[in-house]
């Protein structure tokens, strides 16, 4: 079993920067894929970026260049580096845990954090 515990999230302006950290639980962090997921109000939770035990990051492409997914394997931790955000980004977080490789879609992901607001204001 693993747990996710997300932090870092807040209120933030257009164009400023936050970092998400997901605190994992588990000594088989370092061969999972890691990967952050988002959900605005009345819309799905959709894909924003993940990254393979072997740290091969994918990105959504409404993210790409201006997100950044990491981990630290030694800490259990993976982060999630938001710049120059803008009020299309407002959505809360949420980090996830696949057993096996990487998928842009939420159902192929086994576990959950309970998420974390994410506001940037206009």
């Amino acid at each position: 079993q693993v747990q996710l515990v997300e932090s870092g999230g807040g209120l933030v302006q257009a164009g400023g920067s936050l970092r998400l950290s997901c605190s994992a639980s588990g000594r088989t962090f370092s061969r999972r894929s890691m990967g952050w997921f988002r959900q605005a109000p009345g819309k799905e939770r959709d894909f924003v970026a993940a990254l393979s035990w072997s740290a091969n990051p994918c990105y959504a492409d409404s993210v790409k260049g201006r997100f950044t997914i990491s981990r630290d394997n030694a800490k259990n931790t993976v982060y999630l580096q938001m710049n120059t955000l803008n009020p299309e980004d407002t959505a809360v977080y949420y980090c996830a845990a696949a057993n096996n490789g990487l998928s842009y879609s939420s159902d192929d992901w086994e576990y959950w954090g309970q998420g974390t607001q994410v506001t940037v204001s206009s």
